[in-house]
């Protein structure tokens, strides 16, 4: 579905974009552009006042409090080098910015994020981050079974692989909300003033 609407109380989710993820090689875009971009949404929406939600994922460092569970997929355990969780520069630093850290691929599972929306009173969730598939995906996918309007900001997001991203974008995000591009959201903001 394309882009038609953003509610009065719309806020940013920006997920896992932090130093040791932005850092890695993702298609099919590099994380720097989706950073650039996310900051741009990060900008606009603190000038309107509406809020900004910094996701970051972390473990303790003897991953006790790491998602347990067999899987196939060879895990990304062992040690983290000092700051890998750490916030980008390029987002970091706004005080009135909501910092969620959650331990699983989603952002509302074990954290205070739907706490925190709907203080604040937020209906819809505008998302960007890394990984499409996996940490953007998982939290779109709970927003909406939460009851959010969901819209993701597509050249704002990338993945490991270009078609996990692809398939996300293609299959998943129809179904559970709308699709746009930076620029596009960036002009539907601008309408809200």
């Amino acid at each position: 579905m394309a882009l038609t609407a953003l509610d009065p109380r719309t806020a940013l989710v920006v997920i896992d974009l932090q130093a040791g993820i932005v850092s890695a090689p993702t298609e099919p875009y590099g994380g720097s552009d989706v950073v650039a971009r996310s900051a741009e949404l990060a900008d606009a929406f603190r000038a309107r006042g509406l809020p900004v939600v910094l996701v970051r994922v972390t473990f303790a460092a003897d991953g006790a409090d790491a998602v347990p569970g067999r899987t196939e997929a060879d895990g990304a355990g062992g040690t983290r080098p000092e700051g890998w969780d750490v916030i980008v520069d390029e987002l970091a630093g706004h005080p009135g910015d909501i910092t969620v850290t959650k331990r699983n691929w989603g952002a509302f599972h074990g954290t205070g994020l739907d706490v925190q929306l709907r203080r604040r009173s937020v209906t819809q969730i505008v998302l960007t981050g890394i990984a499409t598939s996996i940490g953007v995906e998982s939290t779109a996918r709970a927003a909406h079974e939460h009851g959010y309007h969901v819209t993701l900001a597509t050249d704002a997001m990338s993945d490991m692989n270009a078609d996990a991203h692809r398939n996300s974008v293609e299959r998943i995000f129809p179904r559970l909300g709308e699709t746009g591009t930076t620029a596009e959201i960036l002009e539907l903001l601008s309408r809200t003033d």
